[in-house]
């Protein structure tokens, strides 16, 4: 039973509902938080308000109230209530469950009725003219003379709460402690509320008017509960008329005296008791088919759980492959590496040997032409004419021959210092930076926090966005495409307020503090809860009906074969193609505010009803 446990609490202050009173919009709040979120509104009504009790109107009523209601999206925090100038505004605040109230805007005025039914003369009575809006869907409307009494209470609600706080074997907890709660030691008869001693003494001090409230043992508390005798149910027009009778037009409980006097003498009626079997069939054949939907939701948990195994399983064996065929690409650079370097080395070899040689070969003729040298001056010395001239011809021949052995070429090293051997290792880079896996069909990226505007909010490992600006902002993925077919999903986890989202892809200098699709560096389709648009460089194309809420799916196409974008919403296409001749580089991208939350997935499958585009042979995703 602790699922349902989020159903049995109030989503102004997130505890257990006590008093349950039931909106027009079948949503419920504690009476005393109904109290505590209530405006006042100028005397002058709005045309388009309702009353608490007996208006009739429908759905789509409520949600031209809600245009009338709903604060300004780009304002910052403040709401006031539209249609009334003079209407004061009051800050909005969070429920501990998340929602956005509205607290009272201050000091409620003196008034002589309107009080609660069973609270006269122990509240403070309610001001003409009070506006009450839910605080789960936003719906809102005026308060008749009854007050609060004009809402129905909400005894079934009420008496699965008691059940359920009954069932829980654990220790009663301190309702009051702001973290970890502490065990409970003493309850209020009085105030109905469970403290622990340090709560107590600041909260619950015994003196004033507190001294009179009795203080029982948690456990006879909860025995007191149990035992508190059902209300018997009442009509809320006539106090002292049991309901008896179902209004089929307005789907509520009547007794006789409405039917005699009240706005119900003309509708369809019967039995309360008929209608209550009636539609406990009902709900119970409608919870047999969402039995069947959670039986089928637990299978899919456990296909789910040995996925995780087989993923964990595969991608070690998977990894082991990664690893041992990069091995097997160091070891071919390593066996390339010895072969380059052997001839490198022979190279190496021949250039000394050449220099060698020609170094031998110049030092014996050196030697030669200096001993020539040596003996031409010694000759020259001598004084004897006729053996000079004996001699002196052969020995000029000797000497210009050689010097001719000198000539050109001569003194010119036969090699270069210089290793004539360039490696060519740019094509080798390339292809290792290109590497990748050739039977790749699915694209893993998150967003990136480096490229999101300042008032971006990122959590779940850069999966999850939000954002603290009314203004839309942008954020894109951290991987960009430009090759191959690639589909990603996102999920709305928070839908308030009917803002408008946008979904695309982008350029990477897209423009970061407007809509996505405002400038022309980005591709999109903005929704909202009824209708689409595609927009481009500020252009808006192709309405569609249908919008998002929480919730809901929107996913993105991206198709460079066929160079298309393409938009679903909850499976199933949304309009047209929405871009064509789309090439070049392109990045993820979504712009949102505060009132939108999204999650990002992505690794999934090209949808089946899409048949993608002749591949390009030339790579896949950059």
């Amino acid at each position: 039973m602790d699922e349902m446990e989020e159903e049995l609490k109030c989503p102004v202050c997130g505890s257990f509902f006590r008093e349950p009173i039931l909106l027009p919009c079948s949503h419920n709040i504690c009476l005393a938080c109904a109290r505590n979120i209530l405006v006042q509104t100028p005397d002058a009504e709005s045309p388009q308000s309702s009353r608490a009790s007996g208006s009739g109107l429908s759905d789509y009523d409520y949600l031209d109230l809600d245009k009338m209601s709903l604060y300004s999206e780009a304002d910052s925090g403040y709401g006031s209530y539209g249609g009334f100038v003079s209407a004061p505004t009051t800050p909005c605040q969070k429920s501990p469950n998340g929602v956005r109230v509205f607290p009272p805007a201050g000091p409620q005025p003196p008034a002589q009725h309107h009080l609660l039914g069973g609270h006269q003369g122990s509240l403070p009575p309610i001001p003409r003219n009070s506006c009450i809006t839910c605080p789960q869907c936003h719906r809102s409307l005026n308060l008749d003379e009854r007050g609060l009494r004009g809402f129905a209470k909400n005894r079934v609600l009420e008496g699965v709460v008691d059940r359920y706080q009954q069932s829980k074997a654990a220790a009663l907890k301190c309702q009051l402690c702001e973290k970890s709660p502490k065990e409970a030691t003493v309850m209020c008869e009085q105030c109905d509320v469970f403290y622990c001693d340090p709560c107590r003494l600041r909260c619950h001090p015994p003196r004033g008017p507190l001294a009179k409230h009795r203080l029982v043992p948690p456990a006879h508390g909860r025995v007191s509960r149990r035992t508190s005798p059902r209300k018997i149910s009442t009509c809320t027009e006539h106090e002292l008329e049991n309901l008896s009778m179902y209004c089929v037009q307005c789907k509520m409980p009547v007794c006789y005296q409405c039917l005699e006097e009240g706005k119900h003498g003309t509708h369809e009626v019967k039995a309360l008791g008929a209608m209550w079997k009636l539609h406990k069939g009902q709900l119970s054949q409608a919870l047999n088919i969402l039995s069947d939907r959670a039986t089928e939701a637990k299978e899919f948990l456990v296909q789910l759980r040995n996925m995780v195994q087989h993923i964990q399983e595969n991608g070690v064996e998977f990894e082991a492959c990664l690893v041992a065929q990069c091995d097997a690409l160091i070891d071919a650079l390593n066996r390339r590496k010895a072969q380059l370097l052997t001839r490198v080395n022979k190279e190496h070899e021949h250039k000394l040997k050449v220099v060698r040689d020609q170094i031998s070969h110049c030092t014996v003729k050196l030697r030669q032409t200096t001993g020539l040298m040596e003996y031409c001056v010694e000759v020259i010395k001598e004084n004897d004419p006729s053996g000079f001239l004996q001699i002196s011809d052969a020995l000029i021949r000797r000497v210009h021959m050689t010097e001719g052995q000198w000539g050109k070429g001569t003194l010119t090293p036969r090699m270069t210092s210089d290793f004539d051997l360039t490696l060519d290792s740019g094509p080798l880079l390339q292809t290792i930076h290109q590497l990748d896996f050739v039977q790749m069909k699915v694209a893993w990226f998150t967003f990136d926090p480096a490229s999101a505007h300042p008032d971006i909010i990122l959590s779940n490992d850069n999966l999850t966005v939000t954002c603290n600006s009314y203004d839309d902002r942008v954020v894109m993925g951290n991987s960009g495409f430009s090759r191959g077919v690639h589909y990603w999903e996102i999920t709305v986890d928070r839908y308030d307020n009917h803002p408008d989202p946008a979904f695309g892809v982008a350029r990477g200098d897209v423009l970061k503090d407007v809509m996505l699709g405002k400038d022309d560096r980005a591709w999109a389709m903005y929704v909202d809860n009824n209708r689409s648009w595609f927009m481009h460089n500020n252009s808006h194309t192709n309405r569609t009906d249908g919008g998002v809420g929480k919730g809901a799916t929107v996913g993105v196409l991206l198709d460079f074969t066929r160079r298309v974008l393409i938009f679903l919403i909850n499976d199933e296409q949304q309009g047209p193609v929405a871009f064509e001749g789309i090439e070049g580089l392109y990045y993820p991208a979504i712009s949102l505010n505060r009132n939108v939350q999204v999650t990002l997935h992505t690794g999934l499958p090209i949808p089946d009803f899409y048949t993608p585009g002749e591949a390009d042979l030339s790579g896949s995703v950059c």
